[in-house]
């Protein structure tokens, strides 16, 4: 497994991986080392160019190859989220329903938040039904800076959020 890392605008990103594909992002606070971008597997160069990218606001959507690892529901979960597109928001109540099962809405929130790949598997865009950011790995502070900058918090763009 390698690891490259680079600057956001909300701290150090992390990007591991191989070969095969980006098996995690996450964004911290502690510092990281220095790393040349021409030594990582292409799919981590390639994560990091577009990640900068989005930083950047010149782009919306990520194309590079994933390999994260969970269980098959989780799997589920996190590509029912990456069908929630750019600048907008969805409850996770209508999460939960588009995956099939209203009541499993706490597995489904459980799995959001257990999503390894930050930002590219969006669960920044996953609400409250009452509009509220609720519960984010990374910070509440980091999300609505996610939501902001994609234009997409409830009161930017009345009509966005699907509640139901």
């Amino acid at each position: 497994m390698a690891i490259l890392s680079i600057l956001s605008p909300l701290g150090p990103v992390r990007i591991t991986g191989d070969e095969t594909g980006v098996s995690a992002i996450t964004c911290t606070d502690e510092p990281v080392p220095e790393q040349t971008t021409t030594e990582a597997p292409l799919p981590l160069r390639q994560a990091a160019e577009q990640l900068t990218a989005y930083f950047a606001g010149t782009r919306q959507t990520f194309d590079f190859p994933i390999n994260p690892t969970g269980t098959p529901f989780q799997q589920r979960v996190w590509q029912a989220l990456r069908d929630v597109p750019f600048s907008t928001t969805e409850s996770y109540l209508t999460l939960s329903r588009r995956l099939g099962d209203e009541k499993a809405i706490r597995a489904v929130a459980a799995a959001n938040g257990k999503n390894p790949l930050w930002v590219v598997v969006p669960c920044h865009r996953i609400i409250g039904s009452d509009g509220s950011l609720t519960g984010y790995a990374g910070g509440l502070w980091r999300k609505r800076w996610l939501l902001e900058h994609e234009g997409a918090l409830p009161d930017q763009k009345k009509g966005q959020m699907s509640l139901f």
